[in-house]
């Protein structure tokens, strides 16, 4: 049986681990190694995408970073309870145009007992914004531990 620590039932320490291994799989835009955190029959609503199974969820990803250049995120924990996580995120981007966004967004999280994600559930907006208005400006990958949070970013 496939396992992804930390598992729950989650304390604020586990929670926030979750959180951060999430959002360092999804900076690493390893559509195949992301998807891995997912249970085979994950369901995920993102925007109005529905998404039934661990195959539609590496494919929805590869599909994402193909369309989101130079993308990188940061979550937070917003609460959770023993299962369930609910974060707030942002990421930046540009498209082929080079025009830059910034997408806000809530997800909730459901996990079984393996601690892969068995439900996702997102809502997302995108603000258009200029390049010299980015605030995510490190290199490609995984967000370094003395970047700021969304809070310490006003965001």
């Amino acid at each position: 049986m496939e396992t992804r620590p930390p598992l729950p039932p989650f304390t604020e320490e586990t929670a926030r681990q979750k959180v951060r291994l999430a959002e360092d799989g999804w900076n690493g835009r390893d559509a195949a190694k992301v998807a891995l955190a997912y249970t085979e029959d994950t369901q995920w609503r993102n925007r109005s995408t529905f998404v039934t199974n661990r195959d539609e969820a590496r494919a929805f990803l590869e599909a994402k970073w193909i369309k989101e250049l130079e993308y990188r995120l940061i979550k937070e924990l917003w609460a959770f309870t023993d299962n369930r996580i609910a974060v707030r995120y942002a990421y930046e981007w540009h498209d082929d145009s080079g025009n830059w966004f910034r997408s806000y967004g809530n997800e909730n999280w459901e996990f079984d007992a393996s601690g892969l994600m068995q439900r996702r559930f997102a809502s997302i907006n995108d603000l258009p914004i200029n390049e010299e208005d980015r605030k995510f400006r490190w290199p490609q990958g995984r967000r370094p531990d003395d970047h700021p949070s969304l809070t310490e970013l006003g965001l």
